[in-house]
């Protein structure tokens, strides 16, 4: 069985691929994917870039050309309920992409474009593994859903619409077209995010200041999640 891991910035693939035995890189479509072993399992690690279409992309190449079996996206997130802190983890539930609307036509907000499907599930094995990697690490976590969108939600109006219409957890840049596409392709999935910032006013400070610590601790729970494999 072989894991994708998908990181979005620098300093998440770095806290990960430091203990990755890498045996070979190569370069596709610009994103550079190191293959190796993690914890005595083999594991593709790759950083997709910020944004859905990159992560699409990205997870479809980690499933057509390098035949992984499952795929967990790592990384850091904006509060969105009222009830996470800086440092918090989530795991995903299922995701929901904020920013589709096509309610002008009958759609329900979020819906993907010609299909019923608004909440994407992730796979309940991975979803387990993840929560109980956070247990035995002390984070304080909680399972639930995450919203993506290609915006930076940094207003309390902005915030307050994803969790009205949405109930989301909190709220990144790439966790649904991540699961999108492995929806798709009939890959099991799990989405995991440390809290870096509170999704409002102040967001841009707080992001800076707690990325690399969120993002270190993502990267512990890939690892913890790698070895109770």
């Amino acid at each position: 069985m072989t894991l994708g891991i998908i990181c979005a910035i620098e300093a998440e693939i770095q806290a990960i691929k430091e203990s990755v035995n890498v045996v070979h890189a190569q370069n596709i479509a610009g994103l550079d994917f190191y293959m190796g072993t993690l914890n005595g399992h083999t594991v593709v690690l790759v950083r997709s870039g910020m944004g859905k279409v990159n992560a699409a992309v990205c997870t479809q190449i980690l499933i057509d050309k390098l035949a992984v079996d499952m795929v967990a996206n790592i990384g850091i997130a904006g509060a969105i309920a009222p009830d996470l802190r800086i440092g918090d983890i989530v795991v995903s539930d299922d995701l929901v992409q904020h920013d589709v609307n096509a309610t002008a036509i009958g759609d329900a907000p979020g819906a993907l474009f010609g299909s019923e499907t608004t909440y994407l599930k992730a796979d309940d094995q991975l979803v387990k593994l993840a929560y109980d990697a956070a247990q035995n690490l002390n984070f304080n976590i909680s399972i639930g859903r995450i919203a993506s969108g290609d915006q930076f939600i940094s207003s309390p109006e902005e915030k307050e619409r994803v969790w009205s219409v949405f109930k989301a957890k909190c709220c990144e840049m790439e966790g649904a077209a991540v699961a999108q596409t492995c929806f798709l392709n009939r890959i099991p999935f799990v989405v995991i995010r440390a809290i870096s910032d509170n999704a409002d006013e102040g967001t841009e400070i707080n992001y800076e200041r707690f990325m690399h610590e969120s993002a270190i601790k993502a990267a512990c729970m890939i690892k913890a999640m790698i070895e109770a494999l």
